[in-house]
């Protein structure tokens, strides 16, 4: 994964393992370019060995594409990363990203109880330090 630096003068500047990468800002980055840049950890390692396989995929995907463009004139490359991604990793659904019902009810009940036994746990911290300080009066 590339860290991605802003900069004021409107460069977004991205970094990763084979030096950086820069992008002005009126530059779209591409879906492929995306993908590769927010599933990759620090090292340059894939996130998951999952998004590793399908890297690798896009890549033979997109090399495809660009040997028939080179043949080919009618090929437009411009936005082929859409296609090259629905090809792979299948077109997107909203349900990939939202938890079922229960799935989200089962959530929200895990993180209520973290918040409670967080702030019971910033109570009982407080109040040893309240009864410290009373001590030193």
């Amino acid at each position: 994964m590339a860290d991605v630096n802003h900069h004021k003068h409107g460069t977004l500047r991205l970094v990763d393992k084979h030096g950086s990468h820069e992008v002005s800002s009126s530059q779209k980055v591409g879906r492929l370019q995306f993908f590769e840049i927010t599933h990759r950890k620090k090292d340059g390692s894939p996130m998951i060995s999952e998004a590793g396989e399908f890297m690798e995929k896009l890549k033979e995907k997109k090399a495809e594409y660009e040997a028939i463009a080179s043949t080919d004139s009618s090929v437009n490359l411009e936005n082929i990363d859409n296609r090259i991604i629905t090809e792979v990793l299948g077109p997107e659904s909203s349900q990939q990203y939202m938890p079922s019902g229960s799935q989200a009810q089962a959530e929200v009940q895990r993180l209520r109880d973290q918040i409670a036994q967080t702030q019971a746990n910033t109570y009982d911290e407080l109040q040893l330090q309240l009864q410290h300080m009373m001590q030193l009066f």
